[in-house]
């Protein structure tokens, strides 16, 4: 059964997490999707059909999606830990990323085909996450986002 799944399909629209040198805004972004990621695991069944989103197939803790442009990516999830992983058509690069939850905490690690790592932590205080991340392009930054406000 193929549904899409928005802010999924958005997270492969803006091709954020696939540039090869990410500057710190699109690490903020790239962060932000694989939150949305594991907001929607959490919560989310299913949408409505929007043909313009990405095709996904879903089982109990598996989600693969791909796009109208060819990205692909998917996302399982055992125990605490999601496994992410997607191919980006056009820069022709391959990416995985493991996050780990510890009750209000989340660690994440990710490395990319191109030889790019980053690592990064994200801990929910009330409302808001307090977000950190750093890549081996050089990137790295601390943000808070807030279930009200945004980041």
């Amino acid at each position: 059964m193929n549904k899409p799944i928005p802010l999924l399909s958005e997270m492969i629209k803006s091709r954020k997490l696939y540039e090869i040198r990410p500057s710190d805004t699109e690490m903020k972004t790239a962060l932000k999707c694989s939150l949305l990621s594991l907001a929607l695991l959490s919560g989310a069944n299913a949408w409505g059909q929007i043909p313009a989103l990405a095709t996904c197939t879903r089982s109990a803790n598996l989600l693969a999606c791909i796009d109208a442009h060819g990205n692909a990516y998917s996302v399982n999830t055992v125990g605490n830990t999601i496994y992410l992983r997607g191919f980006e058509k056009d820069g022709k690069r391959y990416w995985a990323q493991t996050n780990s939850r510890f009750g209000q905490l989340t660690f994440f690690t990710g490395i990319a085909s191109n030889g790019e790592a980053w690592v990064g932590y994200t801990r929910r205080v009330g409302w808001t996450t307090i977000n950190r991340f750093s890549s081996s392009g050089g990137s790295s930054a601390k943000f808070a986002c807030s279930r009200i406000t945004g980041c």
